[in-house]
């Protein structure tokens, strides 16, 4: 709690007890005065019929309305009025000089209302210590006689109109420690007698008008704690005289004009906490000590001309959050740490990107997108979308921005209202991502990146404009495979976030700039004064020319404009929606005027076809392994490397019975080692396998495409005469079925935290599958085999083979059902309507599974559960949620955590798929970035009906199991078992112990013909 709120909650304390214990009364001239006070501001409110002092009626309310006296007067029967606080409440008239004529006021806070005038002069004659007008309409410069007030401690006037320079009489106000100046139209520089407020602990300087340098003397200010001076008008460079100012526990400097000039010395500023330095045209390599500043917690060096590796000793803060180094040219490998932070955007650099599985815009909470670049000014591809096939050429581009889908004549606006974070790449349209970067830190409200308007705006086409995207600092949207030549840009806007009235939520100023194939195109935008007023649509043109078939589009905050109002973190860009279109005619793409969706009609249909009779053909013989699969496959574009069968019998010691270590569906799985050292797993085709061919096509063309940590990596294929194999990495300790669900000798010793990282792991796999990957995925097979595990027991994601891709544009697939009893969500294992949903239902049962250690489909001691589903229900409505922990865990584990996941996977196994969370927002609410989501309950009739006809669904297929041949009845998953050579249950178990460990979580269904 702040210095000023206990000095206001003691003077209300003091008045309450002083005025109610002795019957002291406010003197009668202060009575008067009030009145006049009343009037001047238009607090009409006040209840003179009772006394001021008496705390009674509406005199004191809250703390943002309270009239505090102090009432020890003349043997405690005079009071004397010594603060006045009237926060948040839209007065609409004047500051009032009344307030010399109160010879005890130490406090005026008029904190967000709507009042105008100028600053009374004679304020400068009363012994206050606290004056507060943040959030009005103020105008005129700041009177010379407030440096008259040698009591004051604290001056704020953020967020108001004022003008001129600064008077050098405030250089005379000795118990100075809070002066806060944001927002406002001051010029000239600070003048020279500031170099005496040597008791400042708190300054804010941004959005003004200053000119020149920012003076030296600042190194005087010996006790500063705060200085924020974010597009305040000053040059660069930065005095070095900084580093003396050892209390520092915030620096925030951004958008300063000037020469280049090196990173400032802060060594010695080791109570950092907060460090923004962006947009100072700081060149040169970051110093190595910043990784000795041990407290820093956030760390934002973004636009500015920083090269060299990113240092290694930054790895070593453990408790940073934030790491902000986008737009600068910083060179060399991505480091092993980079993850830490919770939030890091390394967006346009330079770095050097050799890991494979680095290769993508987003990993995990890091921002990746356009981090490679050859240069600052190359507009080509970006590297991290990996090889774009276009198949066809956009000569257009339309979304709306922060909403759903929406059509405006013959023009649909694609959706856009995906989540976004404070450092978060999304691929959402089929020709296009946006990329985010920027946290609000002055807010003590969550994060938000879409806003919506609430009520109706009376405007053409005002539907565009009742959502919108936001960005704290920086906002890019880029769009691939456009045809070369002219473009006119339409950047639509209009202010919702502000208010068009009389009150405090009608002052917000909204300033960014604007920059097209990244030239500043407009500067200082300020969307309402363009527009008129708030609610009001803008559009801004501009004509750009693409030459490389891409192009960027990106909105920038640069310091300006309030950051408070109607509530703190309201700032930064804004834009409702886009369009481009060409300023020439477009080439026709298909001469022969077919339609496209007809030819990729004909195309599907014609592949189906020739599957359809592949199959068929291989089911009876007619090809059998006579036809080299080698020639048949030669079409797929595979990303993987191909293997010869020379290596995989060199590796697997021509297929050595002991070197196998499964066998699933699609076939014996092998451990081999490759001639250099790395171990390797082979899944080898099974001449009596009708699902291998399937598989391996959809395997190779998945996963090959998907680099990710939480991702099992496919090295490559083998296809070679008769020969089909795939070849993946080799995971040490097999599945988390084998770990949790095994056999006591066969199980792994899983502790809390490890069960909590690999339950997150998951989630992160299936968030970049989902949304983050080139193609969105859903994987249809999620269940605790299909998740294996490393040797240092992190979670990968397996098996592809049952994938589908999430096609654009439509809301959800009707498929044939195909996964495994127990995992797969309603909706779609009883109609095939298939969505990325289906897959976070699965991935709720996976977590409970994890917390509770059993398997979703054994039998269950509560009478009425179907499955751990019900059980979790049953125990909550009991009271007795923590019974689901594994007993192995004891009683170490942490209870706040396993309520977390519990719940998160009860969200995501809600029966309706529209309630279901996304995977991004499972990730953060697991890592405790965002609080749990309110559970959307279904009735007990739709529940219950829902749960009758899975049951009855599910008892018709345990019958029709008998009838299922060997290949469409899996004893253990595929994946689960090629895994590790060491005790591998899922070969050596017997098949009752198998049934009753496991009765359908290995058992797939029919798949896909």
């Amino acid at each position: 709690m702040s210095f000023y709120l206990l000095f206001h909650l003691w003077f209300l304390a003091f008045s309450l007890i002083s005025s109610s214990a002795w019957g002291a009364t406010l003197l009668e001239d202060e009575v008067e005065v009030m009145k006049e006070i009343g009037k001047r501001v238009g607090k009409k409110d006040w209840d003179f019929n009772v006394d001021p002092c008496s705390g009674q009626r509406n005199w004191t309310s809250s703390v943002q309305n309270a009239v505090t006296c102090n009432c020890l007067f003349a043997n405690a029967t005079i009071c004397h009025v010594v603060s006045i606080v009237l926060k948040s409440q839209n007065l609409s008239g004047t500051l009032p000089s009344e307030l010399e004529r109160l010879p005890y006021l130490q406090e005026i806070d008029l904190t967000r209302n709507y009042l105008n005038g100028t600053i009374p002069p004679q304020w400068g004659s009363i012994n206050l210590v606290n004056i507060s007008i943040l959030g009005n309409r103020v105008t005129g410069p700041i009177p010379k006689e407030l440096g008259n007030i040698t009591t004051l401690k604290s001056l704020v006037v953020e967020f108001n109109q004022l003008s001129g320079e600064l008077p050098q009489e405030l250089g005379s106000l000795p118990q100075l420690e809070r002066l806060l100046l944001t927002s406002n139209y001051f010029t000239g520089n600070l003048p020279a007698t500031f170099a005496r407020l040597t008791t400042l602990k708190h300054i804010r300087l941004g959005d003004n008008q200053f000119s020149g340098t920012l003076p030296d003397f600042i190194q005087k200010w010996i006790n500063l704690e705060r200085l924020v001076m974010q597009g305040s008008g000053f040059s660069g460079p930065i005095p070095s005289g900084i580093s003396l100012l050892k209390n520092l526990t915030d620096l925030r400097i951004s958008d300063m004009e000037g020469p280049d000039s090196p990173f400032p010395q802060l060594k010695n500023l080791t109570n950092l906490q907060t460090l923004v330095l962006r947009s100072c045209n700081l060149i040169g390599m970051v110093p190595e000590y910043l990784g000795d500043l041990v407290g820093l917690r956030s760390l934002d060096l973004s636009f500015n001309k920083l090269t060299g590796p990113i240092p290694r000793t930054l790895g070593g803060l453990n408790d940073i959050n934030i790491l902000y180094l986008t737009g600068n040219r910083f060179n060399g490998p991505l480091p092993n740490w980079i993850d830490r932070p919770d939030y890091t955007d390394l967006s346009y650099n330079n770095l050097t990107i050799e890991k494979p599985e680095q290769l993508t815009c987003q990993q995990g909470s890091v921002n990746l997108f356009a981090s490679s670049l050859k240069g600052n000014n190359d507009l080509g591809m970006i590297p991290c979308l990996g090889n774009i096939n276009c198949h066809k050429t956009w000569y257009s581009l339309n979304v709306n921005c922060g909403g759903k889908l929406i059509s405006k004549g013959n023009i649909n606006y694609d959706d856009d209202s995906q989540e976004a974070g404070p450092a978060r790449f999304r691929r959402t349209g089929s020709n296009w991502v946006f990329s985010n970067t920027g946290h609000f830190f002055d807010s003590g409200r969550v994060d938000y990146y879409t806003w919506s308007n609430t009520t109706k705006l009376d405007m053409n086409n005002g539907e565009l404009y009742m959502d919108a995207r936001v960005s704290a600092l920086s906002l890019t949207y880029y769009a691939f495979c456009m045809g070369n030549g002219s473009y006119t840009i339409s950047l639509h806007f209009a202010e919702i976030m502000f208010t068009d009235d009389q009150t405090y939520s009608s002052l917000g100023r909204r300033i960014f700039d604007i920059y097209v194939q990244r030239k500043l195109v407009l500067k200082d935008f300020n969307i309402a004064k363009e527009a008129g007023g708030v609610g009001k649509a803008v559009i801004k043109n501009f004509t750009a020319t693409v030459n490389s078939s891409t192009l960027e589009i990106r909105l920038q905050w640069a310091g300006k404009g309030t950051t408070a109002i109607p509530f703190g973190s309201v700032h930064g860009p804004l834009i409702s929606a886009i369009s481009v279109h060409p300023d020439f005619t477009p080439q026709e793409e298909h001469k022969d005027g077919v339609p496209k969706h007809y030819v990729v009609e004909i195309v599907v249909t014609g592949a189906l076809i020739i599957i359809i009779i592949f199959g068929i053909a291989w089911w009876r013989g007619c090809l059998r392994r006579k036809v080299s699969l080698e020639k048949e496959l030669m079409g797929l574009d595979f990303q993987t490397g191909l293997f010869s069968l020379r290596q995989i019998k060199a590796a697997t010691r021509n297929f050595d019975i002991n070197f196998k270590i499964g066998e699933g569906g699609f076939g014996p799985v092998y451990k081999g080692v490759l001639s250099d050292g790395t171990v390797i797993a082979v899944k080898q085709l099974s001449s009596k396998s009708r699902q291998g061919n399937r598989e391996f096509i959809n395997e190779v063309g998945m996963i090959s495409a998907l680099k990710h940590p939480c991702l099992v990596k496919l090295y490559g294929c083998c296809m070679e005469g008769d020969q089909l194999m795939l070849i993946y990495e080799y995971m040490e300790n097999n599945s988390l079925a084998r770990a949790l669900f095994a056999p006591e000798k066969s199980q792994l010793k899983l502790d809390w935290s490890t069960r909590q990282r690999i339950c997150v792991g998951i989630a992160r796999g299936l968030a970049y599958l989902h949304g983050e990957s080139r193609l969105k995925i859903v994987h249809r097979d999620i269940k605790a085999t299909n998740v294996l595990l490393d040797k240092d027991l992190n979670p990968k994601i397996s098996d592809f083979g049952l994938a589908k891709l999430d096609e654009e544009g439509y809301t959800h697939i009707t498929t044939r059902v195909a996964g495994t009893y127990g995992y797969m969500a309603p909706e779609y294992a009883m109609h095939g309507y298939l969505t990325d949903k289906a897959d976070v239902y699965s991935f709720g049962i996976v977590a409970l599974e994890i917390v509770s250690g059993k398997s979703n489909t054994l039998n269950w001691p509560k009478d009425g559960c179907f499955s751990l589903v019900d059980l979790v229900h049953v125990l909550r409505e009991e009271g007795d949620l923590m019974d689901l922990v594994d007993e192995r865990l004891g009683n170490d584990f942490k209870r706040e955590e396993v309520v977390v996941m519990i719940n998160v996977a009860l969200l995501c196994t809600q029966v309706s798929p529209m309630h279901r969370p996304t995977m991004a927002s499972v990730v953060c609410m697991l890592e405790g970035k965002t609080d749990v989501e309110e559970m959307v309950l279904d009735t007990s009739e739709v529940l219950d009906g829902k749960k009758l006809e899975m049951q009855q669904y599910y008892n018709i297929r345990e019958k029709n199991k008998s009838r299922a041949t060997p290949e469409e009845s899996i004893s253990m998953g595929e994946t689960s078992a090629f895994m590790s050579d060491t005790d591998l249950y899922s070969i050596n178990m017997d098949s009752s112990s198998l049934t009753k460990v496991n009765r359908y979580n290995n058992h797939p269904l029919v798949h896909d013909t």
